[in-house]
């Protein structure tokens, strides 16, 4: 037990708790967990809320100090990794297989476990959030019992993006591919002003937009395409002839390899390089998934906002999202764009831009990633969330003490 104060990632959020754990063996978490009243786990720290908070009362486990599992099986095309690992030791050795994760999200140094539980996703119009990859789940749940979910049992659409809800996550099995290869290419200056977004956005592989909305149109244009995929014109923008970040005035060569120069797929489909602070750190963010038929709507709706809420703003990534089947994931049930906004670290400044974006959005009834700063009211988040009844009713089963019911998931349930 430590008595130290943990931040998160960014350092906005001071975790409130009773106990701080890193406990070393699985023995010792499920003593941990069976023994304590209120749990909550911190993953990488990569969350902008509160939702990793166990409250005052409550006991906050890292899974850091457990020894790193990386289980390759090259024959089922699958891996088996502990919670704790990250994805880019992940991605190292899934690589030196063969292997591959069909996406990745924009910086790798997010924990496996708290990326698929809040719905992090990669961009592609065919590529469904990371939680996708995942074929079971093992978990010590309440009294400390560990517990196994596969695809094919009917809790497992609930049991992948769970926000922490059900139980500790030990580790998962993921999907994996044959390796491949990718090209990334940067473009500037792409019009807003006619712009075909289904066409821009299938272009390649993994497409990203990057807008500071403080003029019409965006600033950059982040083309990742597979080498074994065709090759697409790009007529719309012009090619970038310095290495860019996707926020001004950061050093590009702080992001992955561009200009078309190809390498494997972990060290294309990230925007930074994992031996780098991602982004810039000292920030906030927020992401809202909406469908991707309401893209050129949504664009223009904050186009026609954009001096109320640009001020705070670094930089705006529009990406898009396939739609996946787990219950509480952003993306449930439909084909999505996904509008990052990453903001000073002010948040006094940044809330009523916040604000400003919702309101522009809300016609199009949009998902909040579940770690990130938004302000939509809770009722208005739940009823977006069709099968979040038949999640209230796993959580009650898995975890009727609401042992891993923090503030932050109650309100969500509405308990």
């Amino acid at each position: 037990m430590t008595a130290e104060t943990v931040t998160n990632w960014a350092g906005n959020i001071t975790y409130a708790a009773k106990e701080v754990h890193r406990p070393r063996s699985l023995d010792a978490l499920r003593a941990l967990v069976a023994g304590s009243a209120r749990v909550r786990v911190l993953g990488s720290g990569h969350s902008f809320n509160r939702i990793a908070e166990p409250g005052p009362e409550g006991v906050l486990l890292s899974l850091a100090a457990l020894a790193p599992v990386i289980d390759v099986n090259g024959a089922a095309r699958t891996v088996r990794v502990s919670a704790g690992v990250r994805y880019a030791e992940l991605a190292r050795v899934v690589h030196a297989a063969g292997l591959a994760l069909p996406n990745l999200a924009s910086l790798p140094h997010i924990s496996v476990a708290g990326s698929v539980a809040t719905g992090t996703h990669g961009s592609g119009v065919t590529n469904a959030p990371l939680a996708s990859s995942v074929r079971e789940v093992e978990l010590i749940t309440a009294g400390g019992e560990a517990v196994t979910i596969g695809r094919g049992d009917a809790r497992f659409p609930g049991a992948v993006t769970s926000l922490g809800a059900l139980g500790v996550v030990t580790a998962l099995t993921l999907d994996l591919t044959p390796a491949f290869e990718v090209e990334q290419q940067v473009f500037t200056e792409l019009p807003l002003d006619g712009l075909d977004f289904e066409t821009v956005a299938g272009s390649a592989y993994s497409v990203s937009l990057f807008t500071d909305w403080r003029a019409r149109g965006f600033r950059q244009v982040w083309r990742k395409r597979r080498l074994d995929q065709p090759a697409a014109d790009f007529p719309w923008a012009a090619p970038a002839t310095l290495a860019l970040h996707p926020v001004p005035g950061m050093p590009g060569g702080n992001c992955t390899e561009q200009f078309g120069v190809p390498g494997p797929w972990h060290e294309r489909l990230p925007h930074f390089r994992a031996e780098f602070t991602p982004s810039r750190g000292n920030e906030l963010q927020s992401e809202y998934l909406l469908p991707r038929s309401a893209a050129t709507a949504a664009l223009a709706a904050l186009d026609a906002v954009r001096e109320s809420f640009a001020g705070p703003l670094l930089t705006c990534e529009v990406r898009t999202v396939a739609a996946d089947e787990q219950w509480l994931s952003p993306a449930f049930g439909r084909d999505s764009v996904a509008l990052h906004f990453t903001w000073t670290e002010d948040t006094a400044v940044v809330l009523p831009a916040v604000g400003v974006v919702e309101e522009a959005l809300a016609a199009f009834e949009p998902r909040p990633h579940w770690g990130k700063v938004y302000t939509v009211p809770t009722p208005v988040v739940r009823a977006r969330y069709p099968r979040l009844g038949e999640f209230r009713e796993l959580a009650r089963a898995l975890d009727p003490g609401a042992k891993f019911a923090n503030a932050f998931v109650r309100d969500v349930l509405g308990d």
